[in-house]
């Protein structure tokens, strides 16, 4: 039996899912690599349903997409026995329903289409014939358990879940599969006898998110430097090409997706739509706001109003560890390492230097923010906390900037100001540092005029060192343990 790690509130809606006594429709959608097809694949093998499981063909036409579906019915249903081919979806999916009903009657049957995107070709009336046998057929069968599936979330939000016709309001469960957490990553790596602290933890996560198919290619007898040296700095690396395949693979125009996600990344702190627009070029066209769509469903990027803002708009920034990655330090090096052999040791050469712990507190932030629960538990934050950062830019040159990593604009007439730190080893509050803390919160005070108490929280990879300054200034600390 194949163990599934993490995962434990879809294999709960799984469960209901298969347990129910009436036929039903789930949608799983989710970022290439996370993951979708082994967690059905796997949780379903472990039945006795009967497992129809057909995957898509990419770049392929509806001829060749009804042989691979005809070809998997026989073998599923008839002993590998040829079957006679359809021209089209309606005729094919006749096919299946008759096979299913030669199964016997206290017998569950999943069909599982994977990459439903690639299978449904132009012109090809694929959906059309899924909402026909599904309203006619197969949602009257209560054996019958119906799972779609998809890389490109668009396609399955615009095209099912919301669906305006015949398959309007059919879904009757969705998973949208995100990435490992960090301590899912852990697990995973120790699934696999990978015991790595939670430091080298950290740092392939900062690199690869949580990605299971990136995580799976960590070499137990290497440190995480090693790893990352060897897995996206040489050639046969899979994250050393992975960035042109990841997007060609999930998007039709992905040129243009490309250059969406290369324009938001310049901006750590996130950019405008408006700026968006300005910057983008021609190519772009009058798509920009179903483009950027297709990056916050696919997990690349995240849409949001930043907190305080006094102009209004909508904000984007750039979500995905290792798209951040392979933009700052993969994609600058790539021919030099295709064209040179420059292969083993690269990054052994540069991970120590100021540009990469700069680097690395920005990455160390962002997954931060992926983990805000956490931090919300560690600090005793309620639920309804308003959650954000916040920037004062100086209109005249004496004033002084100010940037809070992350703040709890909370109910109960308290703010916590949460400064960020990646570190090494333990970090430590000197005179210099409490001076500005003491100036930041005060700028932050002035700024927004707020009368509500503050707090001052430190969240560092490696804890804080007690000292008279942390005792005076901070409230509450959270460390990578608390996170991991």
């Amino acid at each position: 039996m194949v163990d599934i790690v993490g995962r434990e509130k879809e294999l709960r809606k799984l469960t209901r899912f298969y347990e129910s006594p009436k036929s039903e429709f789930m949608a799983v959608y989710g970022r290439r690599r996370v993951g979708k097809t082994f967690l059905i694949q796997t949780f379903f093998s472990q039945t006795d349903a009967v497992f129809f499981h057909v995957t898509g063909l990419k770049h392929s036409n509806l001829s060749d997409q009804i042989a691979n579906f005809t070809r998997v019915l026989g073998k599923t249903f008839y002993e590998s026995a040829e079957i006679r081919l359809k021209k089209n979806w309606l005729e094919v999916f006749e096919q299946l329903t008759e096979a299913i009903a030669k199964v016997p009657k206290k017998k569950k049957v999943v069909i599982f289409f994977d990459e439903l995107p690639w299978m449904a070709t132009k012109r090809s009336k694929l959906i059309q014939a899924l909402d026909h046998f599904w309203n006619r057929y197969w949602s009257i069968d209560p054996r019958i358990k119906l799972v779609v599936c998809g890389s490109s979330a668009s396609w399955i939000l615009e095209k099912l879940i919301h669906n305006k016709g015949g398959l309007y309001n059919r879904i009757t469960y969705q998973i949208a599969l995100t990435p490992f957490t960090l301590l899912e990553s852990k697990q995973f790596l120790r699934h696999k006898n990978i015991h790595l602290n939670n430091d080298q933890i950290l740092k392939l996560y900062m690199v690869m998110g949580g990605i299971p198919l990136y995580l799976d290619q960590v070499d137990p007898g290497l440190s995480a430097d090693q790893n990352i040296d060897e897995i996206c700095f040489t050639k046969q690396g899979l994250l050393f090409s992975e960035f042109k395949r990841l997007f060609s693979s999930l998007f039709e125009h992905h040129e243009v997706n490309e250059e969406l996600v290369r324009l938001i990344a310049m901006r750590r702190y996130g950019i405008s739509q408006m700026e968006i627009m300005k910057k983008s070029s021609k190519s772009v066209g009058g798509r920009l706001k179903k483009r950027l769509q297709e990056l916050v469903d696919a997990g690349f990027i995240e849409l949001f109003v930043p907190y305080g803002h006094k102009e209004r708009g909508i904000y984007y920034r750039i979500i995905d560890e290792y798209t951040l990655f392979y933009l700052k330090w993969i994609e600058p090096v790539l021919n030099s390492i295709k064209h040179q052999d420059k292969e083993q040791g690269y990054w052994l050469s540069k991970h120590k230097r100021a540009v990469w712990f700069s680097w690395a507190g920005y990455a160390f932030e962002s997954i931060c923010y992926k983990h805000i629960e956490l931090i919300k538990k560690k600090l005793n934050i309620g639920p309804d906390a308003e959650v954000g950062a916040w920037r004062h830019t100086p209109k005249y040159f004496e004033e002084e900037g100010v940037q809070i990593d992350l703040l709890f604009d909370r109910e109960d007439g308290a703010i916590t100001l949460c400064e960020i730190k990646y570190v090494i080893d333990g970090f430590a509050i000197d005179k210099e540092y409490a001076g500005k803390l003491k100036k930041k919160i005060q700028i932050y005070r002035d700024q927004t005029k707020t009368q509500k108490q503050i707090f001052l929280a430190i969240i560092t990879s490696n804890g804080l060192i007690t000292n008279q300054y942390s005792n005076e200034l901070v409230a509450k600390q959270v460390s990578l343990k608390d996170l991991v």
